[in-house]
């Protein structure tokens, strides 16, 4: 059996991280994914989705992430349930995700311009700049590339 689930979206709020009675860290936030069709009026609509995290996870992911940066998650889908106050039993859906990547910087302004700063990511020890990839693309020139060399 398979329960896997990859979505692309911004966030709605920042993350609300929390700690439970025994100090496991749990962080809860939402994220608006776009459909991929319009509606009758030609807007496009998005699912809200519920996204959990947990321990280091959930701490990287309260101090990393804000309202409306995009995001990459990655986990499977939870569904739990409990009694309210009023009796009735409650049915939540959620992304438990064990991978989230953060797609844009968080030092972009409101018109989505960069502020020039870089922001030191977790995982990564320094920004590089294309140079020192050493890509061999980078010089602009053309690859001398045949048919036979292609594994499609």
């Amino acid at each position: 059996m398979l329960n896997r689930v990859i979505l692309i979206g911004r966030l709605t709020r920042d993350p609300e991280l929390r700690y439970t009675p025994t100090g496991v860290a749990v962080t809860q936030f939402t994220l608006a994914v776009d459909r991929p069709f319009t509606n009758q009026n030609n807007e496009r609509e998005a699912d809200f989705i519920n996204i959990v995290t947990w321990r280091q996870l959930a701490e990287t992911c309260a101090n990393y992430l804000r309202k409306g940066r995009l995001t990459a998650v990655e986990g499977r889908i939870q569904v739990r349930n409990y009694d309210n106050n009023e009796g009735r039993r409650v049915y939540v859906t959620e992304v438990v995700a064990d991978n989230v990547r953060f797609l844009e910087s968080a030092n972009r302004d409101a018109g989505g311009q960069s502020s020039g700063m870089r922001e030191e990511m977790p995982g990564n020890n320094r920004y590089s700049s294309p140079r020192d990839n050493h890509d061999p693309f980078s010089d602009g020139k053309p690859i001398d590339i045949s048919d036979d060399d292609l594994p499609f």
